[in-house]
């Protein structure tokens, strides 16, 4: 009996005292106050109202930041939203320096985003999605520094425009589709002439070349089924005809 009872203090003294710590947690120890270091994984020794330890999770955290309203620099109102990957890397620093590092990570992204957002024109902040998040993440993991904290990565998921400017933007997609689409066809018109004009130096060039090309044109056009057959008849031909006529 006696045993037994020896027996069950001991497991409550071991509940009281032990903690565990997880494969992907960081144990910060205080002293009456004071901190006294790192604990690793691990069952670990904390003895009560002495002792206290705080568990940091070392694991990769993703926040999403709520989405802010913000102006460009070209005074465009849009809402943006992104994800900010971060991890502890100082167990001690995350504890001591901050009060809630999550919390502040949260409010430094917000800042730091609409800070960015600010700097730039609507256009870049379009086409350069991946460098406006490379600022981002560059000033938010400089900030964090002190902290513990190591920024890996920040992604801008969303960009929200007024219903005003999409319009906007796709009436200016549209006429930049068709500027291209005019210069397409100028270019080919250009081609077209050059290759005429060397055709036509070719057939200057050599005489009744001209006739040739057109009995030719005649013989392509009399095999289709078409009943009219137009004819051109050739300057050489006039001017032939011309010449006997002043005779």
């Amino acid at each position: 009996m006696e045993i037994l009872i020896i027996l069950l203090i001991v497991i409550v003294i071991a509940v009281i005292v032990l903690r565990q710590i997880n494969q992907y947690e960081r144990g910060v120890m205080f002293l009456m106050g004071k901190f006294t270091g790192i604990k690793e994984p691990g069952w670990r020794i904390v003895i009560p109202i002495f002792q206290q330890m705080r568990k940091v999770d070392m694991r990769v955290k993703a926040v999403d930041v709520p989405e802010q309203k913000a102006i460009t620099k070209d005074n465009i109102a849009v809402g943006v939203n992104a994800v900010i990957y971060y991890k502890v890397s100082d167990a001690a620093k995350a504890v001591l320096e901050v009060e809630n590092f999550i919390y502040a990570m949260s409010q430094l992204a917000q800042t730091t985003m609409r800070n960015a957002v600010g700097e730039v024109e609507l256009d870049e902040l379009l086409a350069q999605r991946d460098k406006i998040s490379e600022r981002i993440r560059g000033v938010v993991d400089e900030a964090s520094d002190p902290w513990g904290i190591k920024v890996s990565n920040v992604e801008l998921k969303d960009i929200a425009l007024p219903a005003d400017m999409e319009r906007t933007i796709a009436k200016q997609a549209e006429a930049e589709r068709e500027k291209r689409a005019v210069i397409i066809k100028a270019e080919g018109e250009a081609i077209s002439a050059e290759n005429m004009a060397k055709a036509a130096n070719i057939l200057a060039s050599a005489p009744g070349a001209l006739h040739l090309r057109t009995l030719q044109s005649i013989n392509d056009i009399s095999s289709d089924d078409s009943n009219t057959i137009v004819f051109a008849v050739p300057l050489e031909v006039l001017r032939a005809l011309d010449k006997l006529s002043g005779k």
